[in-house]
């Protein structure tokens, strides 16, 4: 399996922080993740749809 790796600094800690967060809050919804990090960090509908991409392969 290739791991794809995020580009653009403020992606890559969105990345960890959802990791994070799912770790310490479990029940926490990915969509919800998903849309708060989008606002923490900036980002971009590209990056929203590589997020959702990478909570669905990691089974985050």
């Amino acid at each position: 399996m290739t791991t794809i790796k995020p580009e653009g600094e403020n992606l890559r800690k969105a990345v960890k922080w959802i990791s994070d967060e799912r770790k310490y809050g479990p029940d926490k919804k990915p969509a919800k993740l998903i849309e708060e990090a989008c606002f923490k960090f900036n980002l971009s509908p590209a990056d929203a749809e590589y997020l959702s991409k990478f909570v669905r392969q990691e089974g985050v």
